[in-house]
């Protein structure tokens, strides 16, 4: 009887101990696939984790000669290079038949169809402007005239909109001569608009045409 008991005692000794150790082994196998899990996920987290971007990136032409001509371009035809307006005048910078014939285009049909004559024609137009209102910059820039801080930018664009010889009245009338186009677009408000831009690369040259820039 009492070898019985011992045997019994000793058989559910040794079940007992196999059951803990593969308890064990169990726990342990779990313990660490749960660690390996969350160590996984925690670089997923790290490094596949993607965000929307909260705004898109743009860049900025800033105040460089640059952005003077694209900031002017869109104030004439919102950068449009085929759009013709009710007065006849053309393309991107919106040019007159009679500008264009002063440096060197006869053909306005061909201009409107050619956007890279169209920005030679802006640079030569320009540096026409530059030369004819050269000693007027010089005397001018700095100043205020009716409440406008004048540069040379604000008088370049202000020729575009009304001929050099319009800004001439306006600067050495200090403003008493004014101008407005057919859409009540003054020289003033082209001076301040375009005040501050970088137009120092611009050379002054009296026979500038679009063919030759």
């Amino acid at each position: 009887m009492i070898k019985n008991i011992v045997k019994f005692s000793l058989l559910f000794a040794i079940c007992t101990l196999l059951k803990l150790s593969f308890s064990s082994e169990a726990f342990v196998n779990f313990i660490h696939f749960e660690e390996q899990e969350e160590l996984a996920t925690n670089y997923e987290s790290q490094h596949f984790t993607f965000h929307t971007p909260k705004e898109k990136f743009t860049p900025t032409l800033g105040k460089s000669f640059v952005g003077f001509k694209e900031a002017l371009a869109f104030k004439e035809s919102r950068g449009d290079y085929f759009v013709v307006n009710e007065f006849g005048y053309l393309g991107k910078y919106q040019f007159g038949a009679e500008t264009l014939k002063t440096i060197g285009i006869y053909n306005p049909n061909q201009f409107l169809k050619n956007p890279e004559l169209q920005e030679k024609a802006f640079i030569a137009n320009a540096q026409r402007n530059k030369w004819i209102l050269r000693k007027d910059i010089k005397r001018f820039n700095g100043m205020t005239i009716n409440g406008v801080y004048i540069t040379e930018s604000g008088i370049l664009a202000a020729a575009h909109l009304a001929g050099p010889g319009s800004v001439k009245k306006y600067l050495r009338s200090f403003g008493k001569t004014g101008f407005k186009d057919a859409f009540g677009t003054s020289i003033r408000s082209y001076m301040k608009r375009f005040s501050g831009y970088d137009t120092s690369s611009l050379k002054a040259n009296k026979k500038a045409k679009a063919t030759t820039v």
